[in-house]
C-alpha cells in the first residue's frame, strides 16, 4: 500500500510506537503491590552471608578437631624452609695424650673496633669498620706429665711429703662464637661493591684473631696462674692427708 508523506499511520510493517506524551503518561502511572504475593524476607543478603560465614568457621573447626585426633595427616606448608647437610664426615687427624690437672679457667669479654681504610680516600668510598663482641675462656692447668723423677720426697717417718711440681701454664684461648657476635659494622661503597663481586668467607678473621689475642693477654695479667697453684695445692694437700701425711708440701719450680 503507498504511503502519504503526509500521513502518519500505522501499518503491519511500520507497528506505532509510543510518543512523547504516551512515554509521559507511562511514566506518571506507579504500580501497586500485589496483595496476594508473599512478603520478601527482611535482610535476605546479610542473613545469606552470616550463614555462609558460620558455616566456614564450623568447618574450620571440625577439621582442625579431626586433625588433633591424628585421624588426618598432617599439612605442610609446600614452601616452608628447608635445611640440607651436605658435610663431610670429621676426620680423625691425630689422639694426644694429656695429663693436666685444670686448676683455673677465666671467662673473659673483649670489645673489638676494628677499621681498615686507605690514606687521603674519604671513608664512606673505602673503608671498612667492625665493632665485635668477643667472648672466650682460657685455662690454667698443671702438666703433671712434666713431674721429674725424685720430685716427691718423703720424710724418714713417713708423717710428711713434699712435691715439687712444674709452674702452671695458660692453655690456649677458646673463643666461644655462639656468645661472640658482631655488634655493628660499616662499609664503604667500593668495599660493598667488591663483596658483591668477589665474596669474601674470611671477612671476619682478622677480629676473631685480635680478640683471641686480646683475651689471652688479659688472662695472663689476670692472676689465673696463682689460682691455679692455689687450687692443685688445695687438692694435693687434701688428697694426701687422707693417705696419713700430716704434713705436706708444694712448691713450684721456675717456668
Amino acid at each position: 500500500m503507498a504511503r502519504d508523506g503526509d500521513i502518519n499511520e500505522p501499518t503491519r510493517e511500520f507497528p506505532g510506537y509510543p510518543t512523547g506524551e504516551a512515554l509521559k503518561e507511562r511514566s506518571a502511572v506507579t504500580t501497586e503491590p500485589d496483595p496476594d504475593a508473599p512478603p520478601a524476607p527482611a535482610g535476605g543478603p546479610a542473613r545469606g552471608l552470616l550463614w555462609v560465614l558460620g558455616a566456614a568457621a564450623l568447618a574450620v573447626v571440625v577439621l582442625l578437631g579431626v586433625q588433633a585426633t591424628g585421624l588426618l595427616p598432617d599439612f605442610r606448608n609446600p614452601f616452608a624452609k628447608e635445611q640440607t647437610d651436605r658435610s663431610q664426615p670429621p676426620l680423625l687427624k691425630s689422639i694426644q695424650d694429656l695429663s693436666r690437672y685444670v686448676a683455673a679457667e677465666g671467662n673473659f669479654q673483649v670489645v673489638v673496633d676494628l677499621q681498615n681504610d686507605r690514606r687521603n680516600v674519604p671513608d664512606w668510598l673505602l673503608s671498612q669498620r667492625t665493632l665485635f663482641v668477643g667472648a672466650g675462656s682460657v685455662e690454667a692447668y698443671v702438666d703433671f706429665a712434666k713431674i721429674s723423677e725424685g720430685a716427691v720426697v718423703e720424710s724418714a717417718d713417713g708423717k710428711s711429703v713434699e712435691i715439687r711440681l712444674p709452674a702452671p701454664q695458660l692453655g690456649k684461648t677458646n673463643l666461644d662464637l655462639e656468645k661472640s657476635y658482631v655488634f655493628a659494622e660499616e662499609r664503604g661503597l667500593l668495599n660493598r661493591v667488591g663483596e658483591l663481586v668477589k665474596g669474601d668467607p674470611n671477612r671476619q678473621q682478622q677480629v676473631y684473631q685480635l680478640a683471641e689475642e686480646r683475651i689471652t693477654t688479659a688472662a695472663r695479667d689476670s692472676g689465673l696462674t696463682q689460682r691455679a697453684e692455689e687450687n692443685t695445692r688445695k687438692m694435693l694437700e687434701g688428697l694426701l692427708r687422707s693417705l696419713g701425711y700430716e704434713k705436706v708440701t708444694v712448691t713450684y719450680t721456675a717456668p
